[in-house]
Parts: structure tokens; sequence; C-alpha cells
């Protein structure tokens, strides 16, 4: 069975990825952030003094405790936020507020529980423990948060977590008349409470850190930063910074079919020899429309991107790494070379496998997919078997794609492959057997613009080459998305059809600008998930009719380029990245386990002496 491990490793280390961190760092704004915590800490100050003190003095002293506990976290996160946070590719105000938000909960709710013991117990020095207890707790969770995702140094993070639990003791040291404590123990309680936490955070971050260092040799909670900088902030270069560092370079392929009617290029089909990812704005996720709007800039034309058999191991590190790929395709795009004869579009299914294809001049122009079952991306080394067939056939050149047009469940590769293989084989020998003629291309594109990146439409939009052979008309549609919304692709060969163009194909181009950006279970929606259909047909339907009415006597000219030295992740790197994740995830939780519990012991067992 051809190998499909590393992708969906990395496709279920990114879809977990984005349900964990699109949920954890999509947070309401700023003000309404400032507004739950002003209701926590006058709630909780008005409900945790009373219990101490049953009087009208008692409720005044508990609101005058919250409104100042509240002033201190707003002047504190300010501080912060401005001073060691100010550069910080992550914490900003809102975040640091977020933050003080979680941390404050855990405070008051134990509190609260100091509270009811001192209640039950008559004892109301019980209260002074547990609020201790709570500033214990505020300041590890301020500690280990800003030493795993901020990017300010250790001094910078130790002071940002420090800062506003400390501010806060000082309303506590007014309330003398219904709070008992000793200042003198408790000046000890801090200068041992605090060293401890510290050290335990410091012990649980260098932990962890071993383990990227062990595999990769990049600390655990850097790769950890980079990523979250990117997810929060859309700041890539820490994370191809690391990517680069990682890469392994090679040679990228580029297969381009130039269609010319007189001197003017009317058409381009483009399929690059790397993956679209992994995510966002990071790698090659963006490639597809960066070749489709160089090309269409430079030639004025139409241009489409469809996904070659390629998966995540052939992800570019970098934005840089994707630059060069489209500066080396514009130089390659000569199409005074050329044929003016094709065969027909053949189209055979097999055990539930669909293979198209088409030759234009020597070059065979394949189409695979599976729909209506679930497809995922197909191997390289599908399309290696492919392209020896074609040639047993006497075909110099191939072109494979990988349509990407349906998604529902789970993708079963083993017996997809299998099928598509022998559909392929068999549409080869039809093709190469069929009469070549004449043919007029059309084309046309559209941009939807009431479909946006977070419903799954690309920039690319939408984009319709019609080729006419005889009396056949044959369309491939392009969208600019990953996958497709199952049944969906019957729909619209269903209206081209009714619009006199029999068959074709829809492609997605696999673009990764779509994905991480929505907080569902894939991380993004394929086309048509949360799209009107109605709709997007319309807008297919609308590129179709104009490339219909520009069809023109045409020809084809085949270009294969070749990038040398380019950086792609590749799948040792993928594969030792998720294999990070796993065993830094591990080791958090049976470090936390351990450390965790025994440091908060030792701080029950100190407080106990107090």
């Amino acid at each position: 069975m051809l190998k499909m491990t590393s992708t969906k490793s990395l496709d279920q280390y990114l879809s977990k990825a984005t349900r964990r961190y699109s949920s954890l760092f999509t947070l309401p704004s700023q003000r309404k952030g400032i507004l739950l915590l002003c209701i926590l800490c006058v709630l909780g100050g008005a409900l945790s003094i009373p219990p101490l003190s049953f009087s009208y003095f008692g409720i005044i002293l508990g609101l005058a405790f919250g409104a100042s506990f509240f002033l201190i976290v707003i002047l504190s996160d300010f501080i912060v936020a401005h001073s060691c946070m100010k550069e910080d590719h992550v914490f900003s105000l809102r975040r640091c507020l977020f933050l003080s938000l979680f941390s404050s909960l855990f405070w008051f709710g134990l509190v609260f529980l100091g509270d009811v013991v001192s209640l039950f117990s008559g004892n109301s020095s019980f209260w002074i423990k547990f609020f201790l207890l709570g500033f214990c707790a505020a300041l590890t969770l301020r500690l280990l948060v800003f030493s795993a995702a901020s990017f300010a140094n250790r001094g910078g993070v130790i002071l940002s977590s420090l800062l506003q639990p400390t501010l806060c003791i000082s309303p506590v040291l007014f309330m003398h008349s219904v709070i008992e404590y000793d200042l003198a123990l408790l000046l000890v309680f801090f200068s041992l409470s605090i060293p401890t936490i510290v050290l335990t955070i410091l012990l649980f971050t260098l932990c962890l850190d071993r383990v990227g260092r062990r595999i990769v040799g990049v600390p655990s909670l850097s790769l950890f930063k980079a990523f979250l900088a990117d997810w929060t902030e859309s700041m890539n270069a820490p994370l191809e910074s690391l990517f680069e560092r990682l890469g392994d370079e090679m040679d990228v392929k580029l297969s381009l079919l130039g269609f010319r009617t007189g001197e003017r290029v009317k058409a381009i089909i483009a399929v690059p020899g790397c993956h679209p990812g992994p995510f966002r704005n990071v790698g090659s996720s963006l490639l597809p429309y960066m070749i489709q709007s160089a090309l269409e800039d430079k030639l004025q034309c139409v241009a489409s991107v469809p996904h070659g058999l390629l998966g995540h191991d052939f992800d570019l590190s970098s934005q840089l790494q994707s630059q060069k790929v489209v500066e080396h395709v514009l130089s390659c795009v000569d199409f005074s070379h050329s044929d003016s004869r094709i065969t027909p579009f053949i189209q055979i299914r097999k055990e539930g496998a669909t293979a198209s294809c088409q030759i234009f001049g020597d070059c065979a122009f394949i189409t695979l997919t599976v729909a209506p079952k679930t497809m995922e991306d197909l191997p390289n080394e599908l399309a290696s078997l492919i392209v020896s067939e074609a040639k047993n056939q006497r075909l110099p050149s191939t072109i494979v794609v990988d349509a990407h047009n349906s998604i529902d469940g789970p993708f079963k590769p083993g017996q997809a492959i299998r099928a598509l293989q022998k559909a392929a084989a068999i549409s080869l020998e039809e093709a190469s057997l069929s009469k070549r003629s004449s043919f007029e291309v059309g084309a046309a594109k559209v941009i939807p613009r009431e479909f946006s990146v977070e419903e799954g439409m690309g920039l690319g939009g939408i984009s319709v080459i019609l080729v006419k052979v005889g009396d056949q008309r044959t369309a491939y549609v392009t969208i600019d998305g990953n996958n497709m919304i199952s049944g969906l692709r019957e729909k619209i060969l269903t209206m081209l059809q009714e619009i006199g163009v029999v068959d074709g194909e829809v492609f997605t181009t696999d673009t990764h600008i779509v994905t991480g950006v929505a907080t569902t279970v894939r991380g993004y929606h394929p086309v048509g998930e949360v799209m009107d259909h109605s709709k997007l047909i319309s807008y297919v339907k609308e590129a179709a009719e104009e490339a219909l009415v520009g069809l023109k006597p045409a020809e084809v000219s085949k270009r294969i380029c070749i990038v040398p030295n380019v950086k792609v992740i590749g799948e040792k790197s993928i594969e030792a990245l998720c294999v990070v994740v796993d065993e830094a995830m591990k080791r958090a939780k049976r470090l936390s386990a351990v450390l965790f519990s025994a440091t908060a012991l030792l701080l029950i067992g100190l407080l106990s002496l107090l």
C-alpha cells in the first residue's frame, strides 16, 4: 500500500491544534473582559468579607475590598502590557486582562472556600490562609502561562507574573479589624512560597523543553510560542524560521498547460509539485493564489491552480520559499511552441473511483476523484505509477490532478488508491486511441464577494476553463478552497449539463489559507459546508457561460519547470514535530501530577504552621 502515514499524522495534529487553540485564544472583546473582571472582583469581595463580619460595615468593607482588588488588577495589567509585554507577540492588554480574569477566578474560589471553613470552624484565621493559597494559585497560573506563551525574557516573565498578585495583597493589610494576621509570618510565607513556585515552574518548563531539544533540537516551548504567535496575531516569521531550520532542500516541479488564442495566452492550468500548507499564512498555504495572481497579472489571462498528488510532507517551509517558486514560474511562461490538436475528454468510473483523461498535444492531463465518497490528499507515489502507465502508452508528459472535491467522513486511502490507479490506466488507454482534433478554448473567472476565507473561499475565487473538441464541451472548474462538501460537485456538473457542457470536472486548490480560521472539528470549512449552494452554483454558471461565449480556436503548450533547492518541511520533520507534541503532552501530564501536587502540599503545610 502507498504510504499515507505522515500526511495523516499531521492532519490529525492540525485538527487537534485548531480545536484547542482557536477556542483558547478566541476571546471576547477587551471591554467585555473588563466588565467580567469588574463583576467578579466586586461581587467576590462583597460575598467574601461579610461572612467574617455580619454587619453593614462588613458589606461596605467587602465592596471596598472587591473594588480595590479590581482597580489593582486593571492597573497592574496596564503596566505589564505596556512594559514587560510591550514587544510581546501574544500578550496584548486584552489577553493580560483575561489571564487576570481566570487567575482571579481561582483566587476568589479559594477565598470562598476559606469563608466556608471559617464559618464551620468558628475560626476566622482560616480566611487569610485560604486567601494566601489563592495568591499561590494565581501566581502559579500566571507564571505558567507567561513562561509557556510569552516571548519576554525570564526576568520579564517573573515580574509580569508577580506584580499583580503581590499588589492584590495590599487591601488585606488595611482590614486588620476583620481579618487577623501576623505581618512577620506573612513575610516569612512570601519569602518561602514565591521562590518555591518560581522553581517549580522553572523545573516544569525545563523538563518540557528537553523533549523538543532531544527530538528536533528546538525547545518544545519555543515551538509552542511560535505557533501561538501565528495563531493569535498572524505572525508567521517565528514559526517559519523554525521550519526553515528543520526543512530539507529539494527540487520542486511545476507543470503548466498554456492555451493560446491567436497571439494571446487565454488560459493556464498550473499544477505545482508542492503542497499548499500547513495552515493559514504559514509556508505554502497561500501558494495556489500566489501562482494564480502572478500569472494573471503578467499574462492577463485566466489561471487555474488545481491540487497535485502530494501531502503535507511537501509543504514549503516559508512564504519566502513560496515566492521563490512563483518567480521561477513566471520565468517559465514561454508558450511559443504549441500544438493545435487534442483528444476528446475521456472519463472512466471504476469501483467508486473516477479518472478523466484528455491528451493535449503529447501531454496527458489526468484528473482523479472518488466523489461523492470522501477523499483527502493522494500520495505522490500514485502519480508516479500513472506517469509510468502513460509512458507505456507512448506519452512523454503527464500532469496528474487530485480533484480534492469531496469530504464527508473518514477517508479510506488503500481502497481509493487501487481503484484510482485502475481507472486512470483505462482512461489513458482509451484517450491514447482517440482521434486528435483541433479545438477551441474559452475561460472566465469570478470572485464571489460574499464568501470569505472564514467560510472556506480562498482569494482566487472560481475559474472555468472550457475546452470544445468537435461537439464535445468540457469544463474544468477550479474553486480556491480546501476540499468540497460531498454532493456539491455533482450539483455543479448537473448545472453545466443544463447549459450544454456535458463533460467536465470540479477541482479545489486545497489552499490552506482557510485552515485554522474556523473553530470546527476540521479547523476549516470545505467549499459548500456553510455557503449557499444555489448562490455558489450561480457563480460557476456565470463563469461557464462567459467562457462559452468566449470560445475561440486555440493551441496548447506544455511547460515543465524545475525550481532547484526549495526548502520543504519534509516528512521527517513533520513526523518529528508530531512526536514532540505527543511526547511533550505526555510529559506535561506526568510532571504536573507530581510537581504541582508536591508544591501544593508543601504550601499547605507551610500555611498550617502560620
